[in-house]
C-alpha cells in the first residue's frame, strides 16, 4: 500500500492516476493562520488546547498531528531554527492577539502595545533595540518596520548587505539533525526550508532578524537598487551563492535522502497584473545564481526545488524552468495571464504546480461553500493530470476566512480522491 510520501514522490515524478497529496503547514508560504487553525480544531471537535504560533510574522499556527490527519495533509515541514524576528521557537508562553484570541508563542517573543492597540515586536526578543515589525491593532500579522540608515551612496558596501550570510552553524545543523530525528517513521513526505538560498526576497531583505541592519534595507530603495546599482546587487548575490554552495554540502551531510523537496526561494517576481522587472534582467541578474543552486541540488541530492513568486509570472515560467526549479509555487490563478488551463498545457510536463487549487482573495472569503467546492473541484481536474500538481490554497489560509468554506475545501479534495 501506498504512503502518503510515495504518492507525493509520484506526483513530483508527473506520473497520474494516484491520490492527489495536500500540503498545508510545510512552509511559511503554505500555511495555514493561526485563527484559521483554532477554527478547524474546533470543527472537527479535536482536543481544546491554545494553538502555537510556529510562523510569527504571518502568525501563521502550527498544524498538529490531529488537525494534519483529519485533514489529509500528506506533508510535514522542517524549517531552521529561527523565525523571521531572529528567535527560536522554545518554553512557550500564553499571548493575547489583538484579534482576541489566546495563543502560545514563543519565550523570545517580546511586544509592546501602543496606546492605540499596534503592537510591535524585536528582532532576537532584544527589546533595548529598535522594534523590527509592527501589528496593526485590527491586523493579523505582522509588517516589517524598515530601519535603513541613510544612503551614502558613495559608501555603499555590499558587505552590509551581507551580514545574515555566512557558513551554517554546528547549531543550526543540530536542529535540523532533531528535527529529522523527531519525523523518524512518519510516512508523510518531509519539506526542508533552507536559509540563504533566497536571492533578493523582500521579505528578508528589511532583515527583522537583526538588530541594527546596514545596507539597503528600505523595499523601496532595493527594487530601484535592482536597476539603477545592478553591479552591487551582483556583488552580494554572488557572495550569498558561495555561502549556500558551502552550506548545501554540509546540509546534505545532515538531511540526506531523509527529505523529499527543499523551499529555497520565496523571492516574489509578480504583482497582481505585471512583474517587478523583465524576463531579461531576471536571466542577468538573478539566474545565474539560482542555476548553481539547482545544479549543485541536483547533481547531488535527489531532491526536489520549490520556487515561491506571487502575482502574474507566467512569462517567467520558461525561466524558472530554465535555471532548474521542479516546482512552481502558489500559481496565483487570480492573477494577469495566470489561468490554469493554459499554464497546465504550457508548463504541466516540466513543473509541478504546488497550489492555485482556491482562491483566497476572493472565493475562500466571500464566497459560498458550494462555490469552494466547484472551483476546487475544477482547479483538481485541470492541474493533477499525468500528475504534477499538489493541492494547497494559493498562499496560506487567511484570517477571517470561513471555518464552512475551508471545510468544504478540504471535503472537494477527499472528494475528489473518491475518499468521501
Amino acid at each position: 500500500m501506498l504512503t502518503r510520501r510515495d504518492h507525493l514522490r509520484k506526483t513530483l515524478a508527473h506520473e497520474g492516476g494516484g491520490r492527489l497529496p495536500m500540503d498545508f503547514g510545510s512552509t511559511a508560504v503554505t500555511g495555514v493562520h493561526a485563527s484559521c487553525v483554532e477554527q478547524l480544531r474546533e470543527h472537527y471537535g479535536l482536543e481544546n488546547r491554545l494553538v502555537k504560533i510556529c510562523e510569527p510574522y504571518q502568525m501563521l499556527g502550527e498544524v498538529e498531528e490531529d488537525l494534519a490527519e483529519v485533514m489529509g495533509i500528506d506533508t510535514v515541514g522542517v524549517v531552521p531554527l529561527n523565525t523571521l524576528f531572529g528567535f527560536p521557537n522554545e518554553n512557550y508562553k500564553e499571548f493575547q492577539t489583538p484579534w482576541g484570541q489566546t495563543v502560545l508563542v514563543s519565550e523570545h517573543f517580546n511586544t509592546q502595545v501602543k496606546p492605540n492597540g499596534d503592537v510591535y515586536i524585536y528582532p532576537e526578543g532584544d527589546m533595548s533595540v529598535p522594534p523590527s515589525g509592527q501589528m496593526p491593532s485590527n491586523g493579523f500579522f505582522f509588517d516589517t518596520i524598515v530601519r535603513q540608515p541613510e544612503i551614502d551612496e558613495d559608501n555603499l558596501d555590499p558587505e552590509d548587505n551581507l551580514e545574515e550570510f555566512g557558513l551554517i552553524s554546528e547549531e543550526d545543523l543540530e536542529h535540523y539533525r532533531v528535527e529529522l530525528d523527531r519525523l523518524e517513521g512518519t510516512d508523510r513526505a518531509i519539506v526542508a526550508t533552507l536559509g540563504g538560498m533566497a536571492f533578493g526576497d523582500i521579505a528578508l531583505v528589511p532583515a527583522p532578524f537583526l538588530k541594527h541592519p546596514k545596507g539597503i534595507r528600505d523595499i523601496a530603495e532595493w527594487y530601484m537598487s535592482t536597476a539603477a546599482r545592478q553591479e552591487y546587487i551582483h556583488d552580494v548575490f554572488s557572495k550569498q551563492c558561495d555561502y549556500a554552495l558551502k552550506n548545501l554540502e554540509k546540509l546534505n551531510e545532515v538531511l540526506g535522502e531523509r527529505i523529499d523537496v527543499v523551499f529555497l526561494c520565496g523571492t516574489d517576481f509578480g504583482t497582481q497584473t505585471s512583474t517587478f522587472c523583465s524576463p531579461q534582467t531576471f536571466s542577468e541578474l538573478w539566474a545565474p545564481y539560482y542555476r548553481q543552486v539547482n545544479d549543485w541540488i541536483h547533481r547531488n541530492t535527489g531532491w526536489k526545488t520549490f520556487k515561491h513568486s506571487c502575482g502574474a509570472v507566467e512569462t517567467f515560467m520558461e525561466h524558472f524552468i530554465d535555471v532548474g526549479f521542479d516546482i512552481i509555487n502558489p500559481v496565483q490563478c487570480s492573477a494577469a495571464g495566470m489561468e490554469p488551463r493554459q499554464l497546465k498545457e504550457k508548463y504541466g510536463e516540466r513543473l509541478v504546480f504546488w497550489g492555485g487549487g482556491i482562491d483566497t482573495q476572493k472565493t475562500m472569503p466571500f464566497g459560498t461553500p458550494e462555490e469552494v467546492r466547484e472551483q476546487v473541484l475544477e482547479r483538481c481536474e485541470i492541474f493533477s493530470r499525468d500528475g504534477g500538481f499538489v493541492f494547497d490554497s494559493i498562499h496560506n489560509l487567511q484570517a477571517l476566512s470561513p471555518v464552512e468554506n475551508m471545510v468544504a475545501m478540504i471535503d472537494a479534495v477527499k472528494e475528489f480522491n473518491g475518499e468521501n
